[in-house]
Order: C-alpha cells, then sequence, then structure tokens
C-alpha cells in the first residue's frame, strides 16, 4: 500500500484539524523528497555550460600575448605594438541584467576595438554593439577625466567594430550596417558598421578560436553538452595545433570553465526561486500574525495552519503582536 493510499485510509477517522495537519506533514514530506531527489541527481546534471565557446574566447583574450595576437591579426602592418600598447576596456558581467560585451580594448589611446564572439546569426547585433560603444565611451572620458559638457573639445580614440562569427559564412555579408538593416538603407543621424570574420584558410589567433567553437560543435552532437565532449575538443584542437599553446597551459581551467553546475540564467532562476521563497515565507508570517491577533487558536493550532512556520517563529511573531498591542 502506497504512501498516498494510506493517508486516505487515515482520514476517515481523524477530524478537521487532524487532517489539516496530515496534509501539511504529507505536503512537506512531499517537498522534502524532491529536494532530496534533486540533490541525489545534480552531479549526473553537470553538463558543459550553455555559454561555453563564449568563455573561452573571454579567458583566452584575457591573456595579453593572446590579445596582441588577435589585434596584429587586425593590424599587421603595426609592427610596434606591445602588449603594454594594449589596454583592456571589457564592460565586465558584475550582474546578469547589466550591460557587458565580449571583448574592448585601446591601442595607444588612439584606437578603440570592440570584437563579439557570435554563433547565432542575428542583426541585434548592431544594436548591442551601439550600446557597448556608448557605454565605453562613458567609462573612457571618465578614466581619462575629459568632462564632455565643457567647451574643450575631449579627445576619442577612433572606433572598429569587429563581429568573430563561429558559424558557416554561406551567403552572409563581410559588412553589417545599421542603416540598412534596420532603416532600410535611410541617411540616419548615426551609424554603426561592423566588420565580421568568418572562418578562413590562416592560421592566426582568430581563426583557429573559429576552428575550436566548430570541433567543439561536432563533439556536442556526438557526445551531447557532457565533459567527453569537452575533453575530446580540447584533444583533437592540441592534435591539430589549434590553440594548443593555450589549452596546454591551462587544460585543466579550460574545462572548468566549460564545465559548470551553475551558469548566469541557472543562478538567475536559483535567485528568482529563493525571492518566490521568501515571498511565500513574508506571506505565511502575515498570516499567523493575524490569527494571533484574533486570539481564537493556540500556537499549536496556528502551526498547523501555516506548517511553513515553527514553533518559535510563532511565539517570537506572538512576542511581537503583544508589544505592539
Amino acid at each position: 500500500m502506497n504512501f498516498i493510499v494510506k493517508i486516505g485510509v487515515f482520514l476517515y477517522n481523524l477530524d478537521v484539524e487532524e487532517v489539516s495537519y496530515i496534509v501539511s506533514f504529507a505536503t512537506d514530506f512531499r517537498n522534502r523528497g524532491d529536494k532530496v531527489q534533486d540533490n541525489i541527481k545534480q552531479p549526473q546534471e553537470v553538463m558543459a555550460k550553455r555559454t561555453a565557446k563564449n568563455s573561452i574566447f573571454i579567458d583566452l583574450f584575457q591573456n595579453k600575448s593572446y590579445l596582441l595576437k588577435l589585434y596584429k591579426t587586425l593590424h599587421p602592418e603595426d609592427t610596434t605594438a606591445t602588449e603594454d600598447s594594449l589596454t583592456d576596456i571589457t564592460i565586465e558581467n558584475v550582474l546578469t541584467d547589466n550591460l557587458y560585451n565580449d571583448l574592448g580594448f585601446i591601442v595607444n589611446n588612439k584606437l578603440m576595438i570592440l570584437i563579439e564572439a557570435q554563433s547565432t546569426w542575428t542583426m541585434n547585433i548592431l544594436v548591442r554593439v551601439l550600446l557597448y560603444l556608448a557605454q565605453s565611451y562613458h567609462e573612457y572620458f571618465q578614466r581619462t577625466s575629459q568632462n564632455y559638457y565643457k567647451s574643450k573639445k575631449v579627445k576619442m580614440p577612433k572606433p572598429e567594430l569587429y563581429v568573430i562569427f563561429t558559424g558557416n559564412k554561406g551567403r552572409k555579408p563581410d559588412k553589417i550596417f545599421l542603416s540598412k538593416e534596420f532603416f532600410e538603407g535611410a541617411d540616419i543621424d548615426i551609424e554603426v558598421k561592423a566588420k565580421i570574420i568568418y572562418e578562413s584558410n590562416t592560421d592566426d589567433i582568430i581563426n583557429q578560436y573559429i576552428i575550436f567553437c566548430k570541433v567543439f560543435n561536432e563533439q556536442t552532437k556526438q557526445c551531447g553538452m557532457t565533459q567527453k565532449a569537452v575533453t575530446e575538443t580540447i584533444r583533437i584542437c592540441k592534435d591539430r595545433n589549434v590553440l594548443r599553446e593555450y589549452l596546454l597551459d591551462r587544460e585543466k581551467e579550460v574545462v572548468t570553465i566549460m564545465m559548470s553546475l551553475f551558469d548566469e540564467e541557472q543562478i538567475m532562476k536559483s535567485f528568482i526561486k529563493s525571492e518566490r521563497y521568501e515571498a511565500v515565507q513574508e506571506s505565511a508570517r502575515e498570516t499567523a500574525k493575524k490569527l494571533i491577533k484574533k486570539g481564537k487558536m493556540s500556537l499549536d493550532e496556528i502551526a498547523d495552519c501555516v506548517p511553513s512556520l515553527s514553533l518559535d517563529e510563532l511565539k517570537e511573531l506572538e512576542t511581537e503582536v503583544m508589544q505592539l498591542a
């Protein structure tokens, strides 16, 4: 005889208050069981992050030596640039709903380069890049103590905007324009142009990153979003001399970066759940206060009606209500 059937049999011989207690207990028991099952399943649900490729992009180019290689890929004519020439201005992801971008850096205070890595084709990237550029300039003026409300003309590094697309090129354009994509080519007061970088036959750091992403896509098709897909991607890329130095130096870190119990989206969902729990608890406290004020029920009886509150919590609420009376 299962648990629910047993409860049903008992209900015939119980009064209303006892039934309320049993139902509350059964609900609490079920919820606790769900939590236990969740804890048991959790280790089996560790998968590659949905944002794994983007996480590698960010980690790779936080290293100044790889950032310099990226810059020289974009500007091979600049033979004098050094790691010290580059200043990282990437907008950090402090909160999940804040503005943040993949990569931003300034070269010798003259050139501002913003780069986004995309695996899915979308023209909305132009809108995001516009916002990133505005925020990056705002922070630049703050860092350089320039006031754009005064009459003296401020100094601004020249902007360059790039999108590294890790999917297949097909018939996609080499450049995309805000005016063309959103305003039917009209002459608008502000233009945003982004250059698109696709896979090529070169051996530069950007192309190696694109190949890394494509190898990862192939492995996830075969193995799913699993640790095996991650480790196989690393092995294959090392064998093909793709990001080999980076993967040899940081293999354990790369696996950790790509594999995670929680990514940003999951963290936000957990936060929302905790907020809902607090809301439920606050509602339970308000209900308990009203019952205490009426004075028609004992604390034990109120505990039956509001099972999420312990007897000690109800005693504290009773003291609080008496003090306010």
